[in-house]
C-alpha cells in the first residue's frame, strides 16, 4: 500500500533527489508515540502494527522514543514485540526491554526542579512529577489527569505537596493545562530561568515537560542509533510536536505528521498524512518502497 499524502517539506524541495536517496537508506526507525504511532484516541491502529511488521520482514530495525514514562510505554512495546532498546521520557531514560533494566537516566537538579514547581504553582497551573515510574500529583481532580492515567496505564500518587518526596530524583516534570497560550508562555518563560539547568518543551499542545538538558530526544536518538550500530544518517525518525524537533535535526531522515504545526514541519524532511489518518503507516510506507527503488508520491 502506497503512502497517502507523503510528501517533500519546503526545507527539502530543494535537494529532493537527496532526500530520495537517503529514504532509501534507512536502516533504524525511531518513532514518537502519542500523536505519531498512535491515534488522538490514543489506540494503536493494524496499520500500524503492519508497518511495523513490514519493517522488520525489510530488515530494518524499529524502536520508540516517548515524553511517557517507560512504564507508560509497556503496552506499546509489547504489542509491537519492540527488542531494542528504546527511550522515555523525552530520552530522558533508556530502557532495555529485556528485563526492562535502566540503561541510562537523566535527573533533574533539585533547584531546577523547586524553580519549576513554584513558577508553576503561581500561575495555578497542574503540575505532575515524575520520579522512575512513579507519577506524583497534588490535585486530583487534575483537567488531564483522567487522560495520563489511560495514556499510561496506572494511577497516579497524591501527595499534600512536593516537598514532601525526593526532589533531587525527579526525571520529568510536565505542567498540565487546556490553555495553550499560557503554557507557551511558561515555555518562553523557563528557556530563560531554566536555562543550562533544565530543558522546557512541550509534547502535546496542553503539556510542557520540564527536563534535564540531556534528557531531549535529540540525544536519546544518538544514543539509539549508537547501540543499535547504525550511523544517524541511516536513521529515519517519526514526530509531531515541539519536543521531536530535537531529533529531526540529528536523524538522516525525518518524517512529521500532517497535523503538526507549520513550526514544527519545516524542521523535517517529508510530511505525511495525520495521526488519525494512519500517518505513521503512511511515512513507513513511502521508507520501504523507497528502498525497493519504487515511487514514493
Amino acid at each position: 500500500m502506497m503512502p497517502k499524502g507523503l510528501k517533500l517539506t519546503k526545507r527539502s524541495q530543494d535537494d529532493s533527489d537527496r532526500a530520495l536517496k537517503a529514504l532509501s537508506k534507512v536502516e533504524l526507525v525511531i518513532t514518537d508515540c502519542d500523536g505519531t504511532l498512535l491515534y488522538t484516541d490514543k489506540t494503536l491502529g493494524e496499520p500500524a502494527k503492519e508497518a511495523v511488521r513490514n519493517l522488520s520482514a525489510a530488515g530494518v530495525r524499529f524502536t520508540v522514543a516517548s515524553s511517557r514514562p517507560g512504564k507508560g510505554m509497556r503496552t506499546i512495546v509489547d504489542t509491537l514485540g519492540i527488542k531494542t532498546p528504546f527511550a522515555a521520557f523525552n530520552g530522558g531514560k533508556l530502557v532495555d526491554p529485556a528485563g526492562w533494566k535502566t540503561m541510562n537516566a537523566h535527573w533533574l537538579a533539585r533547584d531546577a526542579a523547586e524553580t519549576a514547581l513554584e513558577s508553576l504553582a503561581r500561575d495555578g497551573i497542574d503540575a505532575w512529577v515524575f520520579i522512575d515510574d512513579q507519577w506524583y500529583i497534588t490535585n486530583p481532580a487534575g483537567e488531564y489527569v483522567p487522560l495520563e492515567r489511560r495514556t499510561v496505564g496506572y494511577d497516579a500518587v497524591v501527595v499534600k505537596r512536593f516537598e514532601d518526596i525526593d526532589l533531587g530524583s525527579v526525571e520529568k516534570i510536565v505542567a498540565s493545562t487546556s490553555n495553550a497560550v499560557l503554557l507557551e508562555s511558561k515555555e518562553a518563560e523557563f528557556a530563560g530561568t531554566l536555562k543550562g539547568r533544565a530543558t522546557a518543551m512541550r509534547s502535546q499542545s496542553y503539556y510542557l515537560d520540564i527536563t534535564h538538558p540531556l534528557a531531549n530526544k535529540g540525544e536519546g536518538i544518538r544514543e539509539l542509533a549508537k547501540l543499535a550500530g547504525v550511523a544517524l544518517e541511516n536513521v529515519a525518525v517519526l514526530g509531531d510536536m515541539q519536543n521531536d524537533v530535537a531529533m529531526f535535526a540529528v536523524a538522516g531522515v525525518s518524517i512529521v505528521m500532517g497535523q503538526a504545526s507549520a513550526q514544527v514541519q519545516a524542521n523535517a524532511t517529508f510530511v505525511s498524512s495525520t495521526n488519525d489518518e494512519d500517518g505513521f503507516a503512511g511515512g513507513v510506507n513511502g521508507l520501504l518502497a523507497a528502498r525497493k527503488g519504487e515511487k514514493v508520491f
